[in-house]
């Protein structure tokens, strides 16, 4: 795959979510392409995080910190830069804090959204928009396979609720306002769990592994046999990236919905996930509490579609998401080299394997 036919260098990206897991990821791999990178994104939620120890701040050509709930400074941040492409990673989204937050997530998933599609409509200089959501915003049958891109939306718990209803507003600003041929091309990328270096999140398998071996703690599980599309941050970035170059090369077949998940294989349940990282790093101590709110057994992906279409198709298997992301904290720990560093050498390395 050529280096996205360097169709974003010297372009203005606004990337929301800056300030959060993936958000670094992607800027850092936009900045690497040539990219003019804005960033709009709330202060980081914890005190260790990856916008802060990347110092993303000072590496792209902007960084915004407000809510994107606030229409008037959505709009300002579009005026002032009038972005080419629009990446929306911005969200609440972690699905127990949206029983005990559900208005917030309601408002920044569903508004938030809404507020990013009419910022873009009424500046006119967006050409590209791939917006976030979930492989959550599918009606889960707790099915043995895995869902494609036209099965029915749903979401019982507020998260995924919130997305699915983001899923609709997106519809219908591209059916009302983004249908001429100098519009605004929007795609949706359903993703999995993602997981990969510089994730301090709460509530989240990696992240609290890696609290347990860093502080010498337990690690709690809740759902040891919950099967989950586990994939590498950067198998992410690639797909945004994909889908953003082919909403500028082939609107016709890229706009619309897309799965972005892994292979087939690489869906294993949270114990089987633990097991390989005390393979490859340490092994916790583990604590099992019953789990007090309800989350998905099973969920898979069908990808055929980005595979086929968008040629993407993520280098690494599980393990080596594996062992990448373990490799990632240990050096980040061991103080050997900057996470600023380590991430670009990451982001190298998962180009090579493209």
């Amino acid at each position: 795959m050529s280096q996205f036919n360097s169709v974003f260098k010297n372009k203005t990206v606004l990337v929301t979510g800056h300030t959060g897991f993936t958000g670094p990821w992607l800027c850092l791999w936009l900045k690497t392409l040539g990219a003019k990178v804005i960033g709009v994104g709330l202060n980081p939620l914890t005190a260790e995080n990856m916008f802060s120890s990347v110092d993303l701040q000072n590496k792209i050509e902007a960084s915004y910190i407000l809510n994107i709930n606030n229409y008037q400074d959505v709009k300002d941040i579009f005026d002032k830069h009038k972005p080419d492409f629009v990446f929306h990673l911005a969200a609440q989204a972690l699905v127990r804090k949206s029983y005990h937050e559900t208005l917030e997530t309601f408002e920044t998933n569903v508004m938030g959204t809404a507020n990013i599609l009419e910022a873009a409509r009424h500046n006119g200089s967006v050409k590209a928009g791939v917006f976030v959501t979930t492989d959550k915003v599918y009606k889960n049958m707790e099915w043995v396979w895995p869902y494609r891109e036209h099965e029915a939306l749903g979401g019982k718990d507020p998260y995924s609720a919130s997305k699915s209803a983001a899923e609709m507003v997106l519809k219908s600003y591209a059916e009302s306002f983004f249908h001429t041929a100098d519009s605004m091309n929007i795609a949706v990328a359903r993703g999995g769990n993602i997981v990969g270096g510089g994730d301090w999140s709460d509530d989240r398998l990696v992240p609290d592994f890696v609290r347990s071996i860093v502080n010498k703690t337990k690690l709690t599980i809740r759902n040891p046999n919950a099967t989950r599309p586990w994939q590498h941050v950067l198998a992410l970035c690639h797909g945004y990236l994909c889908l953003a170059e082919k909403l500028i090369t082939e609107p016709e077949i890229a706009t619309g919905a897309w799965n972005l998940g892994p292979r087939p294989e690489d869906a294993i349940a949270v114990s089987a996930l633990i097991e390989k990282f005390g393979e490859v790093w340490q092994e916790p101590s583990i604590e099992h509490v019953p789990a007090d709110l309800a989350e998905a057994q099973l969920l898979a992906l069908d990808s055929s579609k980005a595979k086929t279409r968008l040629q993407w198709s993520p280098p690494w298997h599980i393990d080596e998401v594996i062992a990448m992301t373990a490799d990632w904290y240990r050096r980040y720990y061991d103080g050997e080299i900057s996470a600023h560093d380590l991430t670009l050498e990451q982001i190298e390395t998962y180009q090579k394997a493209i």
